[in-house]
């Protein structure tokens, strides 16, 4: 198995965890009851746990140009398959743990009344989640997060036909051009207007920045990349500072500065970041739902008991990571091994492999492939 990328799996492990975090400190009771005790924290990680994504959107774009247009060369695509792959990629453990996400919310009303858990989904609202248009059609999302898998979606089509463009151009330098274009209407523009936040083109900015740290190193070519993401984050920022944008742009300097030195490499690289990193998509995909059931069982039995309330929120928490390495091994490695991704059989016509460009899913050959808002 080739090489990881130690620095990528400790960020997707962080980012993964603060998440579930994010979300145990977000939803009551069991928050609740142990406010007077953690204020501080607990509205920390309330109020910002969610800037973890931005992490996310910058790893994800750093990924999709190590195989779409390492160094900033557009390979020959074929958007279509592309495209196509990455649903198929991105919508096996999506649909499963959408399951799991309104069996444990069926069980958690079971228990409790408690506004936590989501009520009954209506078969038109089930169906636009199962198509990953919940929030473009105006529907109540069925499992927090869940967003974040559509908006994956919409992005890696944004880049692999921009990219597309830039080789069909045949103009030296397109691909990175077009990437920055986009990126600096996004940050300027469409992520300062919250009515286009169910759109690609409102999160692009991020994902832009980690395109460009994705191109960044010593050539000449690299530092014009370096640059770019200096500029582009610092305009977004003096025009309107987000602190979302302040978050993605770290995160893609960092990347620029310690990927082509691979410092950190051996100081992160080690069994349990690996393993973290590894499963942190399934994390992602299934805490919510046991988030839900920890949550409902206190409601019931332990209301605004802060001590039962407190091993609540560690049960959670670690419950999520063991069911996320439990579906990471018997859902998602699975359903990727036997995605057209992973075929043996011939490409189509210059398509590269498309495998865990999302910055979440498992990256284990990104090596080999250079690969709540």
């Amino acid at each position: 198995m080739p090489a990881r990328l130690p620095l990528i799996d400790a960020l997707k492990a962080l980012a993964s965890q603060l998440i579930v975090l994010h979300h145990l400190a977000f939803y009551g009771p069991m928050s609740d009851a142990v406010r007077p005790w953690a204020d501080p924290l607990v509205d920390a990680l309330s109020a910002h746990g969610r800037l973890a994504v931005q992490v996310f959107l910058v790893v994800a774009g750093f990924l999709a140009v190590r195989g779409l247009a390492p160094g900033g060369v557009p390979k020959a695509l074929d958007p279509v398959t592309l495209i196509r792959r990455r649903w198929v990629r991105l919508a096996g453990p999506y649909l499963a743990a959408l399951a799991i996400a309104v069996t444990a919310a069926a069980l958690g009303r079971a228990l409790t009344d408690h506004d936590t858990v989501p009520d009954a989904p209506t078969l038109v609202q089930l169906l636009a989640n199962a198509a990953m248009l919940q929030d473009l059609l105006g529907y109540d999302a069925l499992s927090a997060g869940i967003w974040y898998v559509a908006i994956d979606l919409q992005l890696y089509a944004l880049m692999t036909v921009l990219l597309w463009v830039a080789h069909r151009s045949s103009v030296p330098g397109a691909g990175p051009v077009l990437v920055i274009a986009l990126g600096a209407a996004s940050l300027l523009i469409f992520n300062r207007d919250a009515d286009w936040d169910a759109w690609g083109l409102y999160f692009f900015g991020a994902y832009a920045l980690g395109a460009l740290a994705g191109w960044a190193g010593p050539t000449r070519g690299g530092r014009a990349a370096l640059a770019a993401i200096v500029v582009l984050g610092a305009a977004a920022l003096a025009l309107d500072f987000r602190t979302r944008i302040a978050v993605a742009l770290a995160t893609a300097l960092l990347l620029a500065w310690a990927m082509p030195r691979g410092l950190g490499a051996r100081r992160l690289a080690g069994p349990p970041i690996e393993w973290l990193g590894r499963i942190s998509y399934s994390v992602f995909l299934v805490h919510y739902p046991v988030c839900i059931l920890v949550e409902a069982a206190a409601a019931r039995w332990f209301p605004d008991a802060p001590l039962p309330a407190a091993a609540g929120l560690v049960l959670a928490w670690v419950g999520s990571t063991a069911a996320g390495a439990l579906f990471h091994r018997w859902v998602e490695a699975p359903l990727s091994a036997r995605s057209p991704a992973r075929s043996t059989s011939p490409a189509p016509r210059a398509a590269p492999p498309d495998r865990d460009a999302t910055g979440m899913p498992d990256d284990d050959e990104v090596v080999a492939r250079p690969a709540p808002r």
